[in-house]
């Protein structure tokens, strides 16, 4: 009887996840509709899973390795081995999504060091390829609507078939996908999904993951129904109300010719309507699509703002006879926004300096399958620190992270994953457009990221012309960047929107590189993609590279970085560049510079591998936030170093700071601007002590003891 409370406990929470999981997949049902026309069902739930083989058909469930009949795209509906609907796989292990098996998998040596010496890869066949499947049933009554699966990001070369039916193949570990299931479907039965992943190649040089790591949906609407991604909402503010230009992209995929009524309307944040347009007449030829558009006009609209994100929901209802049998929610904000070529950012007319981070998506132990939830509680640790702005390094993000920024009001550089102008690489760029164009957080597209092999050159000013054209013609109404490390003045820095400066000792090699670009393009925006790269350990205040310690004190930059305060520093005194994204908000695995194996992570966040944040979260903290902060440093545990000098530091934003070491002072020192304060003390055991003054007056004290 004992452990009574604690069993109570368990079940308690067991059934609070429980519950909120239904909660989850009834509330994105009423997000994307709630007319009986169309459903989003989350289908993360009761998949099986295995390690196929990269390798040896014989061990990736081919039932003839010798190839003798017909393969698993020959024939429709005839796939073989595990993509086959009577598959047994009741020995395979049963898991929820989103999963990472390459977290799951042991370290080893012959592993890629980017990639955090996970045991996948080439190296590793036994390991690089997991099979997913799922049962699910289909009402009889469905039949006659459209229905389709939606993976919102697999890694990577995902193969997927519905009851021995191929559906296509998507190399993308990093963008969205989806298949039409309406005709492959057993409607008043059970219906199999299968997906194989493979692994074996890296995308990029960081950790990855593998496997079906975000969310999947079962999407149902009527055969006449708006697109996937089918709205765009754009905003322009009047003196005293906005005009609200609202696109729908409407899909018949019926056999038969049909006429259609469209009315759009808007929501305030109280689910109150503040606009209603005319009824628009659309007449579709079978399988056809066609687009409408209206201006509706919100008075005294309460904008998007860092501080207020407020945001207003378009509802598309599409009528047929007089019935609704569509109805398509998009919430979105009011808002402008402005690129100065002297003046930086500008928001809803006010400058905004930008002072944001970079960050990929892995996170501790769940890797790269983020729970939603731990996707906002990053966003709140990033803006408690005072950070406005997140660049998604180096691929589209998972869309609950821009959610969260939309409801937390941080700024996006919304980040594309290839670089290049044939269908594999535009196409991936098409869909991080069109997916995200309507939150309000994302102010900026970067195309992409250090191509060193073009930036400088004629052919880097060729391709990202076309790309941005590209992007252009998706949405006109934001510009785009793309992070360029070297070439200042040649190849994509001639042709992009906004450019990018990646680390401003790049510029020539010099701390005015920025400088001569902007006098050589002074009608040319810009923006820090990515700089500093500081790196540190938490809580550690002596190096010890043995064990791959680094101290947290602002002094540790790898070859082409600089530390925290001169980075900030210099963009700070620079009004004509937007602000700066720091490299990185978090330690992410992988990427562990400076060091090889056995370290399998890097250290340049500002904050740990878990969220907890290191020393340079307060510098930041007392240069971007707007109140007030003191923190002391390092800790004041020395035996064995009595008597001996100990660098003391101290981030703040107070006009002065006075240090104490059990009572006696040891000197009260001015703090300059974007700056830190240091003392060398004699460690004596006992209580260190710091008092913050502004305006003469004692307003914060910290202390180690």
């Amino acid at each position: 009887m004992k452990n009574q409370p604690l069993k109570i406990l368990v079940c308690a929470a067991i059934a609070i996840l429980v519950s909120a999981n239904q909660e989850l997949t009834l509330a994105q049902i009423s997000q994307s509709g709630g007319s009986p026309g169309r459903e989003r069902l989350l289908m993360d739930f009761g998949w099986r899973f295995a390690f196929g083989h990269a390798t040896d058909p014989a061990r990736d469930f081919d039932p003839d390795p010798a190839g003798s009949t017909f393969s698993y795209f020959a024939k429709a509906g005839t796939a073989a081995g595990a993509a086959t609907a009577d598959f047994d796989d009741r020995g395979w292990r049963t898991l929820d999504l989103p999963h990472d098996w390459a977290v799951e998998v042991p370290f080893s040596n012959r592993g890629s060091g980017s990639h955090g010496y996970k045991a996948i890869g080439k190296n590793f066949p036994e390991t690089s390829v997991g099979w997913y499947r799922k049962t699910f049933s289909i009402p009889a009554a469905d039949l006659g609507r459209h229905i389709t699966i939606e993976f919102d990001g697999v890694f990577r070369d995902s193969q997927v078939w519905v009851n021995g039916f191929y559906l296509g193949r998507e190399s993308s570990g990093y963008s969205g996908f989806g298949y039409d299931l309406t005709d492959y479907l057993n409607y008043g039965g059970n219906n199999t999904i299968a997906v194989r992943v493979d692994a074996s190649l890296e995308e990029g040089w960081f950790y990855e993951g593998a496997g079906i790591y975000r969310h999947v949906w079962l999407g149902k609407t009527a055969r006449l129904h708006v697109a996937k991604w089918g709205t765009f909402v754009s905003t322009e503010l009047k003196d005293s109300s906005a005009d609200v230009t609202a696109r729908v992209m409407v899909n018949n995929d019926s056999a038969k010719d049909v006429s259609c009524e469209i009315e759009q309307s808007i929501l305030n944040a109280d689910g109150q309507p503040v606009a209603g347009g005319e009824i628009k007449t659309l007449a579709l030829k079978a399988g056809a699509s066609s687009e409408s558009s209206v201006v509706l006009n919100v008075p005294s609209p309460k904008l998007w703002s860092c501080e207020t994100p407020v945001r207003y929901k378009l509802v598309t209802s599409v009528r047929q006879g007089g019935s609704e049998v569509d109805r398509y929610e998009t919430p979105f904000g009011i808002r402008a926004i402005r690129w100065d070529a002297n003046e930086g950012f500008f928001l809803n007319g006010r400058r905004v300096e930008l002072k944001g981070v970079c960050d990929h998506q892995d996170h501790a132990g769940v890797g790269v399958a983020v729970p939603d939830e731990l996707n906002a509680f990053r966003v709140e640790q990033l803006k408690k620190m005072g950070c406005n702005a997140i660049r998604t390094s180096h691929n589209p993000p998972t869309p609950e992270l821009l959610d969260a920024c939309d409801r937390l009001g941080i700024l996006v550089m919304d980040e594309n994953r290839e670089y290049g102008i044939n269908p594999q690489e535009l196409g991936q760029l098409e869909r991080l457009i069109l997916r995200d164009r309507n939150h309000p957080c994302v102010v900026i597209w970067s195309i992409g990221n250090e191509e060193w092999s073009i930036e400088g050159n004629e052919k880097g000013t060729r391709i990202t012309q076309t790309m941005q054209t590209f992007a252009h013609v998706l949405d006109p109404t934001r510009l785009c960047t793309v992070a360029i490390s070297g070439g200042w003045g040649n190849g994509s820095s001639i042709s992009i929107d906004v450019m990018g400066f990646n680390y401003f000792t790049h510029g020539d090699g010099a701390e005015t590189g920025n400088d001569r670009y902007h006098a050589r393009f002074p009608d040319k925006p810009s923006v820090a993609t990515e700089d500093a790269s500081t790196f540190s350990t938490r809580g550690i205040y002596v190096q010890d590279r043995d064990h791959q310690h680094l101290s947290a004190y602002d002094t540790n930059k790898p070859d082409w970085g600089i530390t925290a305060e001169e980075s900030w520093t210099h963009y700070a005194a620079r009004p004509y560049v937007a602000g700066l994204f720091q490299w990185t908000g978090f330690d992410y695995r992988g990427e562990e510079t400076p060091f090889y194996w056995p370290a399998i992570s890097s250290q340049f966040g500002i904050l740990d591998l878990c969220g907890f944040p290191k020393d340079n979260f307060y510098y930041y903290q007392a240069w971007w936030s707007d109140h007030p902060v003191l923190h002391l440093l390092p800790h004041w545990n020395w035996p064995g170093r009595e008597g001996q000098d100990i660098d003391v530091w101290v981030h703040s934003n107070c006009q002065e700071v006075e240090l104490f070491l059990n009572g006696q002072s040891q000197g009260r020192k001015t703090m300059t601007k974007n700056s830190h304060l240091e003392w060398k003390v004699k460690y004596a055991s006992g209580i260190l002590l710091a008092r913050g003054y502004t305006g003469g007056k004692e307003i914060l004290t910290d202390k180690v003891e």
